[in-house]
């Protein structure tokens, strides 16, 4: 029955809550060791959330871990999901959604503190990276995160935190704190924004 609901009681980054209004809240997250996969959702059968089952496999959410140890890593939320970023040149640009690469990442447990400690993938699209520390205007919702309320959403925390004086410096972040299976009413969602 759990599942269903995705009631699963898992471990999340630590972060601290530097400011707090009606609308959003400005976090900072320390460094942390991602598991991430970038691909299109076109090579997935079109599945915007197919990156899901290949880094469960990873850390052996359905069964055997998929890494070299092979060692069992506990599940965190969120799980982030971006638009990929795409390297021109010498800056990098991140990619609108709409059919384009999409980039999912798990965090993985504190006791990992760099990549090299991390089990490596056996499958090759997953990559191990550290990702540095960071601070974001977050805005969470219940429901589905789909394409049009998550826009809406970005939409709105853009305007909220520039009009706060805020100098967002980058793309947003969806964090979904539950299985894909989950009933829309259970589930909990937040756009991340990052910012300076």
């Amino acid at each position: 029955m759990g599942m269903v609901f995705g009631k699963i009681r898992v471990a999340s980054p630590k972060f601290q809550v530097l400011n707090s209004t009606a609308n959003y809240e400005i976090r900072h997250y320390p460094s942390l060791v991602v598991a991430e996969i970038t691909y299109d959702p076109a090579d997935l059968k079109g599945n915007k959330d197919g990156g899901f089952s290949i880094l469960a496999n990873y850390i052996g959410v359905f069964g055997k871990p998929q890494n070299t140890k092979p060692e069992k890593i506990d599940m965190t939320t969120p799980v982030l999901t971006k638009a990929a970023e795409k390297v021109d040149m010498t800056t990098p640009v991140l990619t609108k959604g709409n059919g384009e690469k999409v980039t999912m990442q798990f965090t993985l447990p504190e006791k990992y503190k760099k990549a090299e400690e991390a089990p490596e993938p056996v499958d090759e699209r997953v990559v191990i990276k550290e990702e540095g520390e960071k601070k974001y205007g977050v805005v969470r919702f219940k429901g589905m995160a789909t394409t049009e309320v998550v826009a809406e959403k970005t939409d709105k925390l853009k305007k909220d935190l520039e009009k706060d004086g805020f100098k967002v410096s980058g793309e947003h972040v969806l964090a979904r704190y539950n299985p894909p299976w989950t009933l829309p009413p259970f589930r909990i969602n937040e756009v991340m924004i990052p910012v300076e």
